[in-house]
């Protein structure tokens, strides 16, 4: 369903420490460098992907500008030690608390970090088939 996604940063360096960290135990490293910018993916299966720059990457259309309009990502995770080690990565890398890992439903096993433009990454395992949650 999902290709890809990308955004923007303010500060490139700080933003790879933790992107890299955090979402390393997810299976997702960084498969592509460009100057103001990089690219993570699994190395297996390089789409989906995700774009993270400091500028407007040639593919998009509008301009974009970094915290503009924080956004909110959620990964998939293998298991819960795999969302342990999602935020405990993420924290040492300079990402702030903003859910400590635990149960959201019944079914539902998440952590979420909000990296330095605001933006709240999510990573969660889904313990049994569930539809797309209604809560906020």
């Amino acid at each position: 369903m999902l290709d890809h996604f990308g955004f923007i940063v303010s500060d490139l360096a700080a933003a790879r420490r933790f992107y890299e960290a955090a979402l390393a135990p997810l299976g997702l490293s960084v498969v592509e460098e460009q100057p103001q910018a990089f690219i993570l993916a699994r190395k297996d299966q390089p789409i989906p992907f995700v774009f993270i720059g400091t500028g407007r990457p040639t593919f998009w259309t509008d301009a974009a500008q970094a915290g503009a309009s924080p956004a909110h990502f959620g990964f998939a995770a293998r298991d819960r030690a795999a969302v342990d080690a999602f935020y405990k990565a993420g924290l040492a890398a300079g990402g702030r608390d903003n859910g400590a890992p635990g149960l959201r439903r019944p079914d539902y096993y998440g952590a979420y970090l909000l990296d330095a433009d605001g933006n709240n990454i999510e990573a969660g395992v889904r313990e049994r088939t569930s539809g797309v949650s209604r809560q906020p």
